[in-house]
């Protein structure tokens, strides 16, 4: 098993903003989270979460399931 330090998580080169980036990294951690647990998590407006999150769907980073927000 791989210790938090040794263990990378890659960043899409086309997400400049960061908290596009925050709102990426969040979802490969948890592998799955709603929009209410992210907005706790990050501290972000829902309105600004939702923003990103279309963002990220439109680029094909991650999808809605039924329980929240994945990574693709």
């Amino acid at each position: 098993m791989m210790s938090t330090s040794e263990h990378q998580l890659a960043v899409p080169d086309e997400l400049t903003s960061a908290q596009a980036k925050l709102v990426y990294l969040s979802l490969r951690v948890t592998d799955q989270a709603g929009a209410t647990e992210l907005q706790r998590m990050l501290g972000l407006s829902k309105l600004t979460l939702f923003a990103i999150l279309n963002s990220l769907a439109e680029k094909g980073l991650v999808r809605r399931t039924e329980d929240g927000y994945v990574c693709q």
